[in-house]
């Protein structure tokens, strides 16, 4: 029997794979159970689209965007709505109100403000807005191995936005996505899967130290993970 998988696709990032282009900014899908979720939109269109294309990724089957914090390298290529059918969109309720009140007025948007941890999907959820003077929400995928964890630029901290997932969720498998300045790297002991992009300062001695669980983030990489 086929295991089912939870794949993750970088679609846009400071790194790339040979034939994709790089760019500051950060957005990955997230495909389980046929649900598409694209969390952040990376810094431009253009570059998105290209990216998505290379991989085959049809944003016409994404049901869900969402946006980790109102940062341009995260919220940049925002038109890409335009490629999707009906979507809902995900903001942090401190989001600014032109920004929201610009997306919530297209024809094909539902937007949806987060406060507190909720499901957004079978067995996919937001963190729910964390932080203090950079709030920022962070996506959650249960799998059979545990929470898979998806960052932004983890603005809150990266060790506080896993100890907020894992005493909600249990187990972390894994974390994929900016961790920002994040130096306190034993916080990431135990994990299966460490996978530092975009903004992460400390890249290299994250996947020096942690050789056997972590792996390179590139626009043009695929993550996949039992579902």
């Amino acid at each position: 029997m086929e295991v089912m998988r939870v794949k993750l696709k970088i679609l846009y990032d400071n790194e790339a794979v040979d034939g994709f282009r790089s760019g500051w900014g950060f957005s990955c899908s997230v495909e389980k159970d046929g649900e598409v979720v694209l969390f952040d939109v990376g810094a431009d269109l253009e570059t998105l689209l290209f990216n998505a294309e290379k991989l085959s990724f049809d944003f016409g089957t994404v049901g869900k965007i969402v946006l980790s914090h109102e940062h341009g390298d995260h919220v940049g290529g925002i038109r890409v709505v335009d490629e999707c059918g009906k979507v809902e969109v995900f903001v942090p309720k401190s989001f600014s109100s032109g920004f929201k009140r610009r997306l919530a007025s297209r024809a094909n948007v539902r937007l949806i403000e987060v406060g507190e941890a909720r499901e957004i999907g079978v067995d996919i959820f937001t963190s729910g807005e964390l932080g203090t003077f950079i709030k920022e929400q962070s996506l959650v995928v249960k799998t059979r191995m545990g929470a898979v964890v998806v960052t932004g630029c983890a603005h809150p901290g990266l060790e506080k936005i896993l100890e907020a997932v894992a005493s909600r969720f249990g187990r972390i498998y894994g974390v994929v996505g900016g961790f920002h300045g994040f130096s306190k790297l034993e916080a990431l002991k135990g994990l299966e899967l460490i996978v530092p992009c975009h903004c992460t300062t400390r890249k290299r001695d994250i996947l020096r130290l942690y050789e056997k669980t972590s792996r390179r983030c590139a626009a043009g990489c695929t993550i996949s993970v039992p579902s």
